[in-house]
């Protein structure tokens, strides 16, 4: 008669597998709701989205060895200090602009979509756009008239007109605007920002 040591037995590893899937299924559902609450708006690193009414700048950070989001004195968008659900409203209008005119398929966000175009991550900061006074309304001529208001520094990449209208580039301003307050741990790394004016 052969005898199967309890270790090798079917019986053992059937109710192993059960076990085990059944704890990874509880991990899985702790680090999902952690995960969750990380990545929420008005979090540590996700700041609220009322962040958008002051001026952002990034500061190296020496015990973390890289540049970290700082909100700092108000600057609002357009002129105008926005409310918390003002503020949420209009980087959801952009949001929701950047994902139906499919953005991703051309720029990356947050390490998704293309590399075609620049990384929109920190494009709110993007030395491109001049200098913090001008930024707002280059942004705005651009995204309402791609090929008349390019800049494509010896790339012969453009942006088609997407028929962006003036409601949606506001949105989409107040979402890169939000995005650049976001603590990615340095990504996009080797990111230059804009001349900090009158940094303090």
């Amino acid at each position: 008669m052969i005898t199967t040591a309890w270790w090798a037995s079917e019986d053992f590893w059937r109710k192993a597998t059960i076990w085990i899937t059944a704890f990874m299924v509880v991990v899985l559902i702790v680090l999902t709701y952690d995960s969750l609450s990380q990545i929420s708006a008005g979090t540590e690193r996700v700041p609220a989205y009322s962040a958008i009414n002051n001026r952002i700048y990034y500061r190296q950070d020496k015990s973390r060895n890289m540049p970290v989001p700082v909100i700092g004195d108000p600057a609002p968008l357009f002129g105008k200090i926005l409310s918390e659900t003002e503020a949420e409203a209009l980087v959801e209008k952009g949001k929701i602009t950047t994902q139906a005119k499919n953005c991703m398929g051309c720029h990356t966000i947050l390490g998704n979509g293309a590399y075609f175009a620049p990384d929109l991550t920190k494009a709110w900061l993007d030395p491109a756009w001049g200098s913090e006074g001008t930024r707002e309304q280059l942004m705005m001529r651009f995204l309402l008239d791609p090929p008349a208001n390019s800049r494509g520094y010896g790339s012969k990449r453009r942006m088609p007109n997407l028929g962006i209208t003036e409601e949606e580039a506001r949105g989409i301003i107040a979402f890169l605007k939000w995005m650049s307050t976001i603590d990615t741990n340095g990504f996009p790394r080797n990111f230059t920002p804009i001349a900090q004016e009158g940094d303090r």
